[in-house]
């Protein structure tokens, strides 16, 4: 067996946001190697890895170049050269989670399409190459629309409600999603290691912002009686299983007011929907997907606490961010800021974090929003 920690091992990360800056938090507790690559000279995950380079994610040559000075290649972000990890791939370079995992989740109508032919519920969408195409199979209004590619944080995702927002569409590949107007969010963050070890977290409930569709706050445990959780995580494992998932992944969910679930889409890397692990678990969503594709045993994914994470987003202004309101928060016992390091705020940017805990949800719940009214981020 290797031995990645206090060893000459290195594991590339792409993408150094912070996702890549949270996972090397745990490989510098087990001094494991790392390089990171990221477009951005000031990526959050500059100052914690051994070596980082600058460069395209999205540019064969460079991720060629890059996965090939390290031992095994993970992901932080899934914009990234496919064609490139699967060179490396067939070159014997171990990449985990796989690149086909990427590509068949990089496209929305793929990722659709992998849930029908597996048997995952999902909701009923039909496919399209062009908004003409669309036009012609749509049976009424209110639907969804869905960009084929290209689409994250609520981008390329629309409904549609009126002959405006049918001239709105752009003539692009995407999908057409049945319109579900009751209806909660929840998801699983799923580990699943190359030997076939599973474990997942409880489920969160997600609420999002009314105009960014961003994740606004979410909070674990959920309302979820009993049967409809235990379902939600079997679903969550199939889908593990269907995409032979070597790492962590994010599974969202709608659930019905009948308690139908549906899967919306995944996420084969570390979530925002799992930054709450950190304070509340005894193991965190970043070391469990680090246990996976090491193929490590994995830690228990129990919860110690009730949590809220609430997403910290830029205001209305761009500029160099000022956190105004930090210290006031950090007087609150089970109050846990998490500042991303970006050197720019924009509106909706996803600046950092809280994790709040509590002896209770509603404990949680209430501390949260009195947190969520003192924190601003404001461009100085």
């Amino acid at each position: 067996m290797t031995q990645y920690w206090s060893s000459t091992f290195t594991l590339g990360i792409l993408g150094g946001g912070q996702l890549g800056k949270m996972l090397l938090d745990e490989t510098a507790r087990l001094d494991i190697r790392t390089s990171v690559l990221d477009p951005s000279a000031e990526a959050p995950a500059r100052g914690r890895t051994e070596t980082f380079q600058r460069g395209n994610l999205m540019d064969y040559e460079t991720v060629l170049a890059f996965g090939r000075e390290v031992d095994m290649i993970t992901c932080e972000i899934e914009h990234i050269n496919i064609d490139a990890l699967a060179q490396l791939e067939k070159e014997g370079k171990i990449v985990r989670p796989s690149p086909g995992i990427f590509r068949t989740v990089g496209n929305k109508s793929l990722q659709k399409a992998f849930y029908r032919d597996h048997d995952i519920p999902t909701l009923p969408f039909f496919s399209f190459e062009n908004k003409r195409e669309m036009l012609d199979r749509l049976e009424g209004l209110p639907a969804v629309w869905k960009a084929a590619t290209g689409g994250y944080d609520g981008r390329g995702v629309a409904v549609l409600r009126t002959q405006a927002d049918l001239d709105q569409v752009p003539d692009m590949p995407g999908l057409i999603e049945t319109y579900m107007e009751d209806k909660r969010e929840i998801s699983i963050l799923i580990a699943r290691s190359p030997s076939g070890q599973l474990a997942a977290f409880p489920a969160v409930e997600m609420v999002f912002h009314p105009t960014a569709n961003l994740v606004e706050h979410l909070h674990s445990p959920t309302s979820l009686p009993a049967e409809v959780a235990t379902r939600a995580r079997e679903i969550a494992e199939s889908v593990a299983k269907a995409f032979d998932l070597a790492g962590i992944m994010a599974v969202e969910m709608f659930v019905t007011p009948d308690n139908r679930i549906y899967v919306n889409e995944v996420a084969p890397r570390p979530h925002n929907s799992g930054h709450h692990t950190i304070e509340s678990h005894l193991t965190s969503q970043h070391e469990q997907h680090l246990r996976a594709i090491l193929d490590l045993p994995l830690g228990s994914p129990r919860a110690l606490f009730p949590a809220v994470m609430l997403n910290v987003l830029g205001g209305p202004e761009s500029g160099k961010p000022r956190y105004e309101g930090l210290t006031e928060i950090l007087r609150e016992e089970g109050v846990y800021p998490h500042i991303y390091g970006k050197a720019e705020t924009r509106p909706f940017r996803k600046m950092g974090h809280i994790t709040v805990i509590g002896a209770t949800l509603e404990e949680a719940l209430a501390k949260a929003e009195k947190v969520k009214q003192r924190l601003v981020v404001t461009a100085g």
